[in-house]
């Protein structure tokens, strides 16, 4: 498009952020060179989507290829030079790097019926009619049903503490019983509850865990953590909070018994 383009990308790796990086940077020192100019070529930070393909990838793709059409600067998705769509319908060979056949496929078993389904299918719909698939973007980053939404949240988003990167990550988080925590510490230490929520006791390795976690997962505010563990301030939370999160990050070990218990937690 004029001023952003859009990919549809299936990565085996978690790498798309270095790809986009690589993408944008080469084809900036490509286009400056050819157009003798210099600085930045492109502005603000990319958006990436999650996307349940069985359930949205053929709306998605029809959308991507309309966009030219109701940006009315083709009246075909065919006729845009920058488009994927030619190879899609078979009007140019479709490059090495390009899958068409995961989607066509959903169309139909023979390679002319699913190309012919497939254009009917782009083609045939009133523009008005199109719908935005980003409406029903969830977390401002997932589109896909809640099954896919809590799939992702279980597998992906437990074991992640990086919000201040991803803010909408504490948004989905699953929220945890501040019980189901102490159960699973206690049950992987082998100590009992009372002793993870004593406070006091020195080098309680069991109650930090427990306050790391709880605050991670159980939605629930400082103060009433303070509160579940033995009357201690807010502040007093944040501060073993810290702590551990340092030793995690700085302990595999560590790293990988945080880890099982969180496994615990979410019958992972």
């Amino acid at each position: 498009m004029t001023t952003h383009y859009h990919l549809l990308i299936e990565t085996p790796q978690a790498n798309l952020s270095a790809t986009i990086q690589w993408l944008n940077v080469s084809y900036a020192v490509y286009y400056n060179k050819k157009r003798k100019r210099s600085g930045h070529l492109f502005q603000g930070r990319f958006k990436s989507i999650l996307v349940d393909a069985d359930e949205y990838l053929k709306h998605l793709s029809r959308y991507i290829h309309l966009n030219p059409v109701r940006a009315k600067i083709v009246t075909n998705p065919s006729e845009f030079l920058w488009s994927s769509y030619p190879a899609f319908i078979g009007k140019i060979k479709a490059p090495g790097w390009l899958e068409t056949g995961w989607l066509l496929a959903t169309f139909g078993r023979k390679k002319k019926e699913a190309i012919k389904n497939y254009r009917d299918f782009v083609e045939k719909i009133e523009i008005k009619a199109l719908k935005d698939p980003e409406e029903d973007i969830i977390g401002g980053f997932i589109l896909g049903d809640m099954d896919f939404v809590n799939w992702v949240k279980e597998t992906f988003l437990s074991i992640r503490n990086d919000e201040r990167e991803i803010p909408q990550l504490k948004r989905l988080k699953p929220k945890v019983s501040l019980e189901t925590i102490l159960q699973a510490v206690s049950d992987e230490f082998g100590c009992s509850k009372e002793m993870i929520r004593e406070k006091g006791r020195k080098n309680n390795k069991f109650r930090g865990i427990a306050v790391y976690l709880a605050r991670d997962f159980s939605g629930a505010l400082c103060g009433k953590l303070g509160d579940f563990f033995g009357g201690v301030s807010g502040a007093a939370i944040t501060v073993r909070y810290n702590k551990v999160a340092e030793e995690v990050a700085g302990d595999k070990r560590l790293k990988i018994k945080v880890d099982k218990i969180k496994n615990r937690i979410f019958n992972i």
